[in-house]
């Protein structure tokens, strides 16, 4: 039994096209072009589409959960949310059909939100034991996943993702070196104040330094002592520093990344069939033997 390699990547594939691996050839080259690469005319027409059909979905969500809107027009707002749970599944199989390792795909952080767009509405259908949660609009919460679709469809997005990853070890030693700040400060006004004070334990005392140190102080435990005040001035001092921190890692990877990056150039356009993304040395387009304008 013979086994074909999958195709190799085509010069200027992104990283997520090579991952998922690009058909040759026939109409599964055609949609992959439409659904995966948005530098085409139709890919773009396609991605405006898709994202303001996200938009539209979380919007009949939202609405749906008004008790004054949702309860007057429940047959309408039913129709609406089986339309988008079939349209976001003809998306997902196309996906999963036009790529050469969908395993892969489905895998994916992007394959998993796009199951989770749909999962819910065909949980209930299938599992009428399951409409108990709808009641406590669990199974409706999480269609508004779906706006995480759009992280796909934006340049901006992938770079923030890119930088927290790169960022997570900074950012984990920041956060456990807040945790043990809070846990000493709860300790400590757990002795100062004491439970006549409401600070009866020390999980209370560190509650009231989280939301203290981060500025939402809800009020609900206050200081009394002379002591405890100046200990909470200076949590709330310390606080304006701590926000700042995580921003400025984040910040500094996003900047080092930018400065790192080429500067970016116009994706070369086939003017016969409009697709783009072609190899700053290619002469013909990949898709129809065009040539290519000059670079």
């Amino acid at each position: 039994m013979s086994t074909h390699p999958s195709p190799a990547p085509e010069p200027g594939d992104s990283p997520e096209v090579a991952h998922f691996g690009r058909p040759r050839r026939g109409w599964r080259r055609t949609f992959f072009v439409v659904i995966f690469e948005s530098s085409t005319r139709a890919g773009k027409a396609f991605d405006v589409a898709l994202i303001c059909a996200i938009f539209a979905s979380v919007a009949v969500v939202m609405l749906d959960s008004v008790q004054s809107i949702g309860g007057r027009y429940p047959r309408l707002f039913h129709a609406l949310e089986w339309a988008f749970t079939l349209l976001f599944t003809a998306e997902y199989l196309a996906r999963l059909a036009c790529v050469e390792r969908p395993a892969r795909y489905a895998r994916s952080f992007f394959g998993i939100v796009d199951l989770v767009a749909i999962l819910p509405t065909y949980l209930a259908f299938f599992f009428p034991a399951l409409r108990a949660l709808m009641d406590v609009r669990l199974l409706r919460v999480l269609r508004v996943f779906r706006i995480l679709k759009l992280t796909a469809y934006m340049r901006e997005y992938r770079a923030l993702g890119a930088a927290l990853a790169a960022s997570r070890r900074r950012i984990l030693v920041f956060i456990g070196t807040v945790a043990v700040i809070v846990l000493v400060l709860g300790t400590v006004m757990y002795v100062v104040e004491g439970p006549g004070n409401g600070f009866t334990s020390i999980p209370v005392g560190v509650h009231w330094a989280i939301s203290t140190m981060s500025t939402v102080g809800f009020g609900d435990i206050v200081p009394k002592t002379g002591l405890g005040r100046a200990i909470a001035s200076f949590v709330m001092l310390l606080g304006w520093g701590v926000l700042a921190v995580p921003t400025g890692i984040v910040t500094a990877e996003i900047t080092r990344r930018r400065l790192q990056e080429p500067e970016e150039q116009e994706p070369r356009r086939c003017a016969a069939c409009g697709s783009g993304d072609h190899a700053a040395s290619a002469r013909y387009c990949r898709d129809c033997g065009a040539p290519l304008p000059a670079p």
